[in-house]
């Protein structure tokens, strides 16, 4: 089933601090006395993986300031806002990721909190992900910090099966770049992002094909891609807590049920699933969200921050030279109450004018005295920016403000983001911290 330091005399495996390959198990690596090794039956015929950086934003930090190292880090969005990650002595103490920003600070008082550098983890996760290209061009990035790799037929480049070349890149990784990351490997996607998160931090964790379908058996519904909290709730009012009570079902009964979604939980709870890894990974929206440190209602307040936000969508969509049709505008309440609001677009855009006043009109309309926490501002339907913003006849002056916007982004290429703004922008906030302060999100498609 999974890769451990277990020992069996009829399994194959290596050290994972010298990559020396033994056939008989032991406690110890003969060569260098290390305890981390890894064996399993199938170890050296698997490969597809999943590789995900431990405690991401939390580690850049200790990496770049070593007083940290022995301290509970939480990164995050001030007292208002929620835990974007925490390292794991945070998390011993009770802290996660989304935690409201007053509970975690109620479990770890004596965390240290660091407002989140989006740009610096992306700049980090890139190389990683370069490493990763290394290895292999089937790599399938899923979010900042994580990927999936299809090493298949990289033996012969290699010398040496997959299983190998991954715990080379783990060690290339925390030698070079200063983070560390944990890897999954199996014989699909689902089964290896499973396997990623068994022995985190430092993790290596095999699934093999032979002992999947006994494995999963035994392990809650939850782990199954695609079930939340709903769903999970749902499949145990009808009984269901466990995958193996899945595996006992027919496929009719279960898409009887649950629609499309149960066929889902049929091929999964078997160990079935047909995705490939797709190179590249394509993302599907593109967005940017605060938290107030103080609850806004009024249209004063907040249409100034739908602007800036507006404009770090705009500048993400320019960056990454693509456009989207759909603007999305999204809200939550004092009572922790999300909503969103789309709307789609004549035309896929990229311009922060129409981002913001598409937001705007959407924002009127929700502005009944209700108090919000976070505000954000996005676009979907995304695809390459030839052909966005065609001139409107239907609004004269949309020329205007587009050429101005776009004169005001050379002044601002050249002198820098704050050399300019609009008016509207001025007014002084007395708290948008951004919670998520990246103008390109890491949604897409698994």
């Amino acid at each position: 089933m999974t890769g451990t330091s277990a020992t069996s005399s009829k399994t194959s495996g290596f050290c994972r601090d010298c990559m020396h390959v033994q056939k008989i198990a032991s406690k110890r690596c003969p060569e260098c006395g290390s305890p981390r090794l890894l064996y399993h039956p199938e170890l050296f015929d698997l490969d597809i993986a999943h590789i995900d950086c431990d405690a991401f934003f939390a580690s850049v930090e200790k990496r770049d300031n070593p007083k940290l190292n022995h301290k509970p880090v939480i990164v995050g969005g001030g007292k208002r806002g929620v835990v974007s990650t925490c390292c794991y002595i945070a998390r011993i103490r009770g802290v996660h990721s989304a935690m409201p920003m007053f509970q975690a600070l109620k479990a770890c008082p004596d965390a240290v909190v660091i407002k989140p550098d989006m740009k610096k983890y992306a700049r980090v996760g890139r190389e990683v992900k370069e490493l990763m290209r290394a290895l292999t061009p089937a790599v399938e990035p899923i979010s900042i910090d994580e990927a999936f790799l299809n090493l298949e037929g990289t033996r012969r480049l290699h010398g040496e099966p997959p299983a190998l070349v991954l715990a080379r890149l783990a060690r290339t990784v925390e030698t070079e770049i200063g983070i560390t990351v944990s890897v999954g490997l199996s014989y699909n996607k689902f089964l290896a992002k499973v396997a990623s998160d068994f022995e985190k931090p430092r993790g290596f964790s095999v699934i093999g094909e032979k002992g999947a379908v006994e494995f999963l058996k035994q392990q809650p519904v939850s782990l199954i891609w695609g079930v939340g909290k709903a769903m999970k709730a749902r499949l145990n009012r009808d009984g269901i807590q466990k995958i193996g009570t899945l595996q006992t079902m027919e496929q009719s009964e279960l898409v009887k049920r649950y629609g499309t979604m149960g066929l889902r939980l049929y091929e999964l709870s078997r160990g079935l699933d047909a995705r490939t890894v797709k190179p590249g990974g394509k993302a599907k929206s593109v967005s940017a969200e605060t938290t107030f440190n103080h609850d806004k209602s009024s249209a004063e307040e907040l249409v100034p921050i739908l602007r800036r936000l507006s404009e770090r969508v705009s500048t993400g969509l320019k960056q990454k030279n693509i456009a989207g049709r759909t603007v999305v505008l999204k809200l939550k309440t004092t009572g922790f109450k999300s909503s969103t609001r789309n709307r789609a677009l004549g035309d896929p855009t990229q311009l922060a004018d129409k981002i913001f006043r598409t937001g705007r009109s959407l924002l009127q309309k929700e502005l009944d005295g209700t108090k919000f926490r976070l505000l954000g501002i996005g676009v979907s339907d995304l695809s390459p920016a030839e052909g966005a913003d065609p001139a409107d006849l239907i609004d004269p002056q949309g020329e205007k403000r587009a050429a101005a916007e776009r004169a005001m982004d050379k002044v601002r290429g050249k002198f820098g983001d704050k050399s300019m703004s609009l008016g509207l922008t001025f007014r002084k906030e007395d708290a948008a911290r951004p919670q998520r302060d990246q103008p390109v999100s890491d949604n897409k498609d698994q």
